[in-house]
């Protein structure tokens, strides 16, 4: 089975994963642009266990549908680096994928919020893609 780790930019904060994603997506709500400070969010979901080692400082925002999601960020170099859902935390995880820094990781199957895309951003082709979260 595959393992891999995300890192913070400073390496303070890591999660390790087990296993393929269950899913890579983009995310382009204007919550996530402010979030990540790019145009998009890049995620992958892993299903559980997963393991986090370091400190991390907390941010929740409640999701258009009311889910409330629970952001987790280095408190040293500010790096958004994963999140979970309320009542789903020892299930599933996602983490930004950028923080795997590996170009040959999974390209996305779906992208959210096309609605808010910048529109100089295009999907990859075969990207499945939602006005909003389908969810």
């Amino acid at each position: 089975m595959v393992s891999r780790t995300a890192s913070c930019s400073c390496g303070q904060l890591t999660i390790t994963v087990d296993g393929e994603p269950r899913g890579v997506g983009l995310c382009h709500c204007l919550a996530c642009q402010r979030r990540t400070g790019s145009v998009f969010a890049a995620l992958a979901g892993f299903s559980a266990p997963y393991q986090v080692s370091g400190e991390a400082t907390e941010f929740v925002r409640a999701g258009d549908a009311g889910a409330r999601f629970t952001f987790r960020f280095c408190p040293v170099c500010g790096t958004n680096l994963f999140h979970t859902e309320a009542g789903f935390e020892q299930a599933r995880v996602s983490v930004a994928v950028g923080a795997f820094a590996d170009p040959d990781f999974p390209a996305p199957q779906v992208s959210v919020y096309d609605r808010r895309r910048h529109p100089w951003v295009s999907a990859p082709p075969g990207v499945r893609v939602f006005d909003q979260d389908p969810d």
